[in-house]
């Protein structure tokens, strides 16, 4: 603990957000009170799922609550709560950087969002930085903050006027938790009054309706004067005063556990904002499943399918979003043993009556309960999924869709019906969307193999060279361009029967190549091979091209072009795996190239079309040239003499 007032500056990734924050147009200043009463019951939920193995670190405050306490004539708005609390390291941690990867993301997505004059709500909630909102409308807030355990005078007041540095000192608090005290900012003629009760009531009734503890505030009531104590006169008639004002605490939120309410007493409406209080996201869901399942197994669950993909989806250190209650006491958040990381975006509530309190993460992931819960889970979301309507599941699918395709290799159990909604643009799809169902509808009559090629680039696979004999004989292609594909064809090695074969690995098998044109030409390959044996372990005649010239195939096992570029640019060394390189017989290069070679086998311009044949495959395919200037320069010299 510091023994005196010290200055700090905030990071610099912080004072880039309070700038951003404070300065920009923002579309809707009141989620502020969302956010500081949200930080309120996270810190209550910690210290009751604490309290579960710990009872007595409650003392005699254990009746929790958030408590509002505005002041209009000093213009200050309190948030108190009788959570779990900070110490002075927690909240240097805590309140002086952000400890998230996310930061550069954020600020970018900030600035991109104040460039159209306007913030959008989620970003707040959805970035863990609810707390520097209330500088929207605060000019200056003070923080009085006390550790579950720490004796009265081992609070800590933190202070900032957001100017880019905060203050933090010892100061004394008779009871744990945090309080909260923003001096809000001159209201203009049309800036709302955050200190009028009727308007933290909408507030609160808006966005925090669905918080788990009360939300008090002090009320000043007339109540009738009981009528013994009434003045009267001799007709019994009341002289004077017959009400009085009072103050008292009124609870302003529902605290309804809408989980475990009937689904047909809860309204859309209800639903939109308990979402928007779960996941801290603004916008509302895309689709929601609410059941209670009863039997050997007995639980209420609330499930969301959001509209949009959150910042995090990828990061390592992302959460889940399910959290889990048992009769209504919050156990935690973030359970990620009830869904599977490829369901990694729903958000929701499950409350197990039957469950132990005294879990802990080594006894979930055994626990036989939590397993059948689990199970359900799962079925249900990936039913939800696949009875959504067409233009329903391809919003959910255009952010989701990778996501989801991660189960495809890690739910041996599930891999079907994940593959039934997996996605695909194809050859033939005119870039709409095509279902593994629908391909297999549309193969030709002849076609026995599913066709796929992986990379990057739509615009690219859909141009590939491997892809021409395919065309021609109107085989559709799917194009599958996300990085989860490469690991999805590990997998899925069949669909509906149907095997799946990569376009650009392996014999097609399309046309039988013609023995005697191939022999005519097995002289000059061999030359062609001599000259790259370092690069590739054959060259012989293309079953794939009808237009290039040529083109690098692999091995039906050897690893694609694409996953051996996802390995480098993930710092990895891929085997040296040499390929193959098919050349055109038919294209009039590789007729020109034969007859110099059969009159001049010496010539030193032999060399140099060997080696432009194959930088030509890998251009095709958008890999990397190893030497890309002496391609331009021998291209050059040879468009010299085509012209000359």
């Amino acid at each position: 603990m510091e023994e005196k007032k010290q200055t700090h500056q905030f990071k610099t990734e912080v004072r880039q957000i309070l700038n951003l924050i404070v300065n920009s147009l923002y579309s809707n200043q009141e989620i502020f009170l969302r956010e500081l009463i949200s930080n309120a019951s996270d810190a209550i939920d910690k210290l009751r799922f604490k309290s579960q193995t710990e009872p007595s670190i409650l003392g005699d405050d254990g009746e929790f609550k958030i408590k509002l306490r505005p002041d209009g004539i000093a213009q200050i708005l309190e948030v108190s709560d009788n959570g779990i609390g900070m110490t002075h390291d927690e909240v240097m941690e805590n309140i002086g950087t952000i400890a998230k990867s996310g930061t550069a993301q954020f600020l970018e997505m900030l600035k991109q969002a104040q460039s159209s004059e306007t913030l959008t709500p989620e970003l707040i909630g959805q970035f863990g930085v609810g707390f520097y909102s209330a500088f929207m409308v605060a000019d200056k807030i003070t923080m009085v903050t006390r550790a579950v355990g720490a004796a009265p005078d081992q609070a800590v007041r933190w202070e900032s006027t957001g100017d880019g540095s905060f203050t933090i000192e010892p100061a004394t608090r008779d009871r744990r938790g945090t309080t909260i005290t923003l001096h809000l900012k001159k209201r203009g003629k049309e800036d709302p009054d955050y200190t009028d009760q009727w308007q933290i009531r909408r507030i609160v009734k808006q966005h925090s309706d669905y918080v788990a503890y009360p939300i008090v505030m002090d009320v000043e009531k007339e109540i009738p004067i009981p009528d013994k104590e009434q003045i009267k006169d001799k007709d019994g008639k009341p002289i004077g005063e017959t009400k009085r004002r009072v103050i008292e605490e009124e609870t302003l939120n529902s605290r309804e556990a809408i989980w475990a309410k009937p689904k047909d007493e809860v309204t859309d409406q209800a639903h939109d904002e308990f979402y928007k209080h779960l996941a801290h996201d603004w916008n509302p869901p895309l689709a929601r499943l609410h059941f209670k399942m009863e039997g050997t197994t007995e639980y209420h669950a609330l499930i969301y399918i959001p509209a949009k993909a959150p910042f995090d989806l990828f990061h390592a250190e992302r959460k889940h979003g399910i959290q889990l209650y048992c009769k209504r006491v919050f156990i935690m958040d973030d359970c990620k043993e009830l869904i599977p990381e490829y369901l990694r975006f729903v958000k929701g509530v499950v409350d197990a009556p039957d469950l132990n309190l005294n879990v802990s993460r080594e006894i979930l992931q055994q626990d036989r309960l939590v397993m059948n819960i689990r199970n359900n889970l799962v079925k249900k979301v990936l039913d939800l999924l696949s009875e959504m309507p067409a233009e329903q599941y391809e919003k959910f699918y255009e952010p989701f869709g990778p996501v989801v395709k991660e189960g495809i290799y890690t739910d041996s159990n599930k891999r079907d019906k994940i593959a039934a909604l997996a996605r695909y643009k194809t050859t033939k799809s005119d870039g709409k969307w095509v279902s593994l169902d629908e391909y297999v509808k549309r193969m030709q009559p002849d076609q026995k193999e599913i066709y796929y090629i992986t990379g990057d680039d739509l615009n690219a696979l859909i141009h590939n060279p491997h892809l021409e004999k395919l065309k021609e004989k109107s085989y559709e292609v799917l194009l599958m361009a996300d990085p989860v594909d490469e690991w999805v064809v590990q997998s899925l090695t069949e669909y509906d029967g149907k095997p799946l074969k990569s376009a650009e690995k392996g014999d097609l098998a399309l046309d039988k190549v013609d023995e005697k044109h191939k022999e005519a030409f097995n002289a000059l390959f061999g030359f062609i091979k001599g000259q790259l044996e370092a690069k590739v372990k054959e060259v012989k005649p293309s079953v794939r091209l009808t237009e290039s010239v040529a083109c690098l195939a692999g091995e039906d096992y050897d690893m694609s072009a694409y996953m051996e570029k996802l390995l480098k640019a993930s710092g990895q060394k891929p085997p040296e795996v040499k390929r193959v390189l098919e050349l055109n017989m038919d294209h009039p290069v590789m007729g020109r190239i034969k007859t110099l070679y059969e009159n001049d086998r010496d010539n030193a311009s032999l060399k140099d079309y060997c080696q432009v044949l194959y930088d030509l495959a890998v251009v095709a395919e958008g890999g990397k040239l190893e030497n890309p200037a002496r391609f331009s320069r021998l291209v050059g010299e040879m468009m010299t003499r085509a012209i000359a």
